[in-house]
């Protein structure tokens, strides 16, 4: 396939029925103690160097190719894998392989569906990014092809498996610690400004009609190709980069993955020449809490979050750690923390042990602590915040999704 060539709605599709018969009896496929995990790279950008990183520190695997629409990530993510792993351009020619037992899609999000329905459909596990789905309308057939796949897949929500929410959802949200929890506000600041420095893009290394893919035809541009997730045809911009992981831990701790009813609002106020805001707030509401989302991509502080408030207690929960606060006796405006009843630590980071899980489903046919149906509902929730933001300001479930 050249460089120039259209890339289908549903490429070679007799091919990758084929592919499926071909290798269904990989399906009942038991992994031995000794047996490696022969796994395809497709996106070797900087979310792959910490997969990477995590499959490195999990025995029991080896990179046997990699694939990316840049040389230069490629020739990178080669030098990490296996000594004679392949490199592509095209992911296609991984999926053909009979030799690899399961890939990793961590491609801007506009790749996603198509690439994972592609790889169940030719007989391989899945390890994909979040947001799972880059719209509402691609959660449908994506959940239909890989439930009729035999197929594991593992979304990206790592604190699934990180040890601290977990133990945070069965010891303080489980155990009643603070009572009737009725709002969870999340935030997430970075800084993104970067002084109007433009990306070095050597273009000459670059497949761009490849990247571009199912998106509107383009001329290139350094800043779209290095920071995608701030363009809509390729990205969701905060709501979906970022809000996602933390709407995944409140739903997954209310025990409720769609919201009745939505607000938004956003502005660029910063980062120009991008599309979607930088500056931004939302609030969902479900049958009992509502949960709130604000982010600025002008500064660090505070970082990353959620604060949960209940009718006993508080938690702060956070990718270090958590803190639990009872309620305090007296109404103050001058607030000061009462010392924290709970804390915890991470001990280390949560992505190892969400990629082990992975392994270890690959390996057990089990299901993995982030499912499809758990990543298309988190990316759900970040969907609808961005139709609030750019519509009316407002979402109800009788609006389109």
């Amino acid at each position: 396939m050249s460089s120039t060539t259209p890339v289908s709605p549903n490429p070679n599709r007799r091919r990758f029925i084929g592919g499926a018969i071909a290798t269904a009896a990989s399906y009942n496929r038991i992994f031995g103690a000794n047996d490696v995990i022969r796994i395809g790279a497709i996106g070797n950008g900087g979310r792959w160097d910490a997969l990477s990183d995590a499959l490195q520190k999990n025995p029991g695997n080896q990179v046997v190719a990699v694939c990316d629409v840049y040389e230069p990530r490629r020739l990178r993510a080669k030098a990490r894998a296996a000594a004679d792993a392949t490199e592509h351009v095209d992911y296609r020619e991984i999926l053909d392989r009979k030799d690899v037992d399961a890939v990793t899609i961590a491609t801007p999000d506009h790749w996603h569906v198509r690439i994972a329905i592609d790889a169940v459909g030719a007989g391989k596990d899945v390890y994909c990014e979040k947001p799972v789905t880059h719209t509402p309308a691609e959660g449908a057939p994506l959940l239909a092809a890989v439930r009729g796949s035999n197929r594991v897949v593992q979304v990206g929500l790592q604190q699934r498996s990180w040890e601290h929410y977990l133990a945070v959802k069965k010891d303080v949200i489980d155990a009643g610690v603070l009572g009737q929890v009725t709002l969870i506000r999340t935030y997430w600041y970075q800084n993104h400004n970067t002084g109007g420095r433009v990306p070095n893009i050597d273009t000459a290394r670059l497949d761009w009609k490849r990247f571009l893919g199912p998106a509107t035809d383009r001329p290139f541009d350094a800043d779209t190709f290095a920071n995608w997730r701030w363009y809509w045809d390729f990205g969701g911009g905060a709501m979906t980069d970022l809000f996602v992981h933390w709407v995944d831990v409140a739903q997954w701790y209310m025990g409720v993955d769609m919201p009745t009813r939505a607000t938004a609002t956003g502005v660029k106020a910063l980062l120009q020449q991008r599309q979607t805001p930088d500056t931004m707030s939302a609030a969902l509401s479900y049958p009992a809490a509502v949960v709130e989302f604000d982010c600025a991509l002008l500064g660090y502080i505070e970082g990353g979050g959620l604060m949960f408030r209940g009718t006993k207690g508080a938690l702060r929960l956070h990718r270090q750690g958590y803190e639990v606060y009872n309620e305090i006796p007296n109404y103050s405006e001058a607030f000061q923390p009462p010392p924290a009843a709970a804390k915890g630590k991470s001990s280390r980071d949560g992505l190892i042990d969400h990629v082990q899980n992975f392994l270890d489903c690959v390996r057990s046919r089990g299901t993995p602590n982030a499912p499809v149906e758990v990543g298309v509902a988190a990316a759900r929730a970040g969907h609808i915040a961005n139709i609030a933001m750019r519509g009316s300001g407002v979402w109800s479930p009788d609006a389109p999704v």
